[in-house]
């Protein structure tokens, strides 16, 4: 899981300060480089679907990456529930080739977009700035 949060504008140097919420897997792990040299930090860390949950509503992030297939609580059950809390919250699913009746329930469930893996770069980046600018 992953999410993204902005600091008051006071606070922004030359482009926006934002923060991240990461599920931790090796794909993701490789990917947080991506957003790390385009100005984002990693806050926090979910094992799983339910902690993920509890990281968001912990850390209030402005957006959430989350993976469809996650212990515990898959991604479709984690965005619900997150739904639930804050029904504003804005969250990117992550799947795999293959799920796409999965990514369908994402998004009539709330999700604002999804990236397939394997990553591209400008894909992760173009779904990031899409849904928090």
């Amino acid at each position: 899981m992953l999410s993204l949060s902005r600091r008051p504008s006071g606070l922004r140097k030359t482009r926006p300060d934002n923060n991240s919420l990461a599920h931790r897997t090796t794909w993701l792990r490789s990917d947080l480089d991506i957003l790390t040299k385009n100005g984002y930090n990693v806050v926090g860390e979910a094992e799983n679907g339910k902690i993920a949950v509890d990281k968001y509503a912990e850390l209030s992030p402005d957006l959430v990456l989350l993976d469809i297939t996650m212990p515990e609580m898959d991604g479709i059950g984690a965005l619900k529930a997150i739904k639930e809390k804050d029904p504003n919250a804005c969250v990117i699913m992550c799947s795999a080739m293959g799920q796409q009746a999965m990514v369908i329930e994402a998004i009539q469930s709330g999700a604002k977009d999804f990236i397939v893996k394997p990553f591209q770069a400008e894909r992760v980046l173009e779904a990031v700035k899409k849904v928090i600018g």
